[in-house]
């Protein structure tokens, strides 16, 4: 842009004061609106349809009004006109025509009728004086913990007497208290004769055991039961894989129920420490199993555990057990050699460890000869392993305790507890309960204070690998190399 004073500005176009056109643009002035235009421009700034809710009484509020009053007259201006069209009035008829009318029409269908031919209520229909109860009625009860099938079958509106002469048929088919919490009952209640009386029993049924189902029907006035026999295969479960990532896994991965598996590697775990098993290391399980031919199944105990680790093939079969239960596993080698580490004497945490800590109550650093677990108050306390009781009593700062030898120069102890399980001098077994948690002697609370020599030095319970050799008879070792033969074939 240039100033008026600017050197050169008159050779870029612009005239002087001597006269010319101005630089730039010139203004050209835009022609007058017509008055068409201008009302045209008035209407369109013009609110037609204010809120008459606002501003009641103004100028723009009348106009509004006004605007109300033109759409409605010029809707009733548009009204066609048209005449109603009469419909023709239907003849009336005499009662019996009415009724059937009625049956035919929509009535029935109000009244839960599914057809239009069906009768509706009609003058006379007397109405009841109370519903009439069903002849038959079936549910389903369960026995509970802690229950009797007397008891439950009087809680699902079973008479007094009748439950007890049913319990009396199942008792002689089956032990009552071998009936499981939970066992599903399904029962059929007859017709009563008043409502102040309970409801027969028509037909019983339920699972009574793995292999049998019990009906109790009723026979005239009597009842009656029935033993209806389930078939059962008894194939065991025999599993074999690899170790892969990890034994629990895999086995878990291959279908081995975990019960199962928990007993294979506590089993293995005692003879071959489950850190030094490599990936290619096969594993070979064996456990009692029963299939219904209704479809349910159940696993038993394990009774064949085999490992392939590199060159060593570990063999364990189940020896000793009877119908399914007990037993242990033992290796048909003839020599049981078991290794592994001393088991918690008490379900709990540990709260102190074995070596050098600052005593919570005397406040100077002590050697912890020992392992703290804290329990609650009352809880068992269990034999760590196979022993005699050398002393049981009080015992100074460890309040009531309990040691005990079980050869080989290792003793362990048990202090701080609320009562003796066991007296001086009795023999007990690894599991047994010896005492309870409790806070005797310097204690802040309920725990036990579990000590272990070995050859009269105190050792970390924790640390201290045990082992143990066992000779099986002849007769033993070939009685169990038949079993695995029957169990892997």
């Amino acid at each position: 842009m240039f100033l008026r004073d600017d050197q050169g500005m008159e050779l870029a176009g612009a005239g002087g004061r001597s006269g010319g056109r101005a630089f730039g643009r010139q203004l050209v002035p835009l022609a007058e609106r017509g008055a068409v235009d201008r009302a045209r421009v008035a209407l369109a700034r013009t609110d037609w349809v204010p809120d008459l809710g606002h501003d009641i009484g103004s100028r723009t509020w009348w106009r509004g009004l006004a605007t109300c009053a033109a759409l409605c007259w010029g809707a009733w201006q548009l009204n066609p006109g048209l005449p109603a069209i009469t419909g023709d009035v239907a003849a009336r008829g005499d009662r019996a025509s009415l009724e059937e009318a009625r049956t035919q029409g929509i009535a029935p269908l109000a009244l839960g009728a599914t057809t239009g031919r069906r009768m509706a209520a009609t003058a006379l229909v007397r109405p009841l004086a109370e519903t009439p109860e069903r002849p038959q009625i079936e549910l389903s009860a369960a026995l509970a913990d802690g229950d009797t099938l007397r008891t439950a079958l009087q809680r699902a509106g079973v008479g007094g007497g009748e439950a007890g002469r049913i319990a009396g048929l199942v008792g002689d088919a089956v032990a009552l208290d071998s009936l499981k919490p939970g066992t599903v009952l399904a029962l059929t209640l007859g017709r009563r004769p008043t409502r102040f009386q309970p409801r027969p029993l028509e037909r019983l049924a339920f699972r009574a055991a793995f292999d049998l189902n019990l009906v109790v029907q009723r026979a005239g006035d009597g009842l009656v039961l029935d033993r209806q026999s389930i078939a059962i295969d008894r194939t065991p479960l025999h599993v074999t894989g690899t170790v892969g990532a990890g034994l629990y896994r895999s086995a878990r991965a291959a279908g081995v129920p975990a019960r199962v598996v928990e007993t294979f590697i506590k089993a293995i775990a005692a003879q071959l420490p489950i850190g030094q098993l490599a990936s290619d290391d096969r594993f070979d399980i064996v456990a009692d199993q029963a299939r219904a031919a209704t479809g349910e199944v159940e696993v038993g105990q394990l009774q064949y555990a085999g490992l392939a680790h590199g060159r060593r093939q570990l063999r364990l079969v189940r020896w000793g057990d009877k119908d399914g239960e007990g037993g242990q596993m033992l290796d048909p080698s003839g020599t049981i050699e078991r290794r592994g580490a001393m088991g918690m004497p008490v379900a709990g945490r540990i709260t102190s460890t074995f070596g050098m800590r600052m005593h919570p109550l005397l406040g100077f650093m002590r050697m912890h000869k020992g392992t703290d677990i804290g329990a609650p108050y009352g809880s068992p306390i269990y034999a760590a392993m196979d022993g005699v009781v050398q002393f049981a009593g009080r015992a100074g700062g460890y309040g009531n305790f309990i040691k005990l030898a079980h050869g080989g120069g290792l003793v362990t102890g048990y202090g701080h507890m609320s009562r003796f399980g066991v007296g001086q001098g009795a023999r007990v077994r690894r599991g047994q309960v010896i005492g309870y948690v409790g806070s005797t002697g310097i204690s802040t609370g309920p725990h036990l204070h579990w000590e272990v020599w070995k050859n009269g030095q105190p050792v970390n319970p924790r640390t201290l690998s045990l082992s143990s050799v066992q000779t099986l008879p002849a007769e033993t070792i070939r009685a169990m190399r038949a079993k695995i033969a029957r169990l892997i074939g």
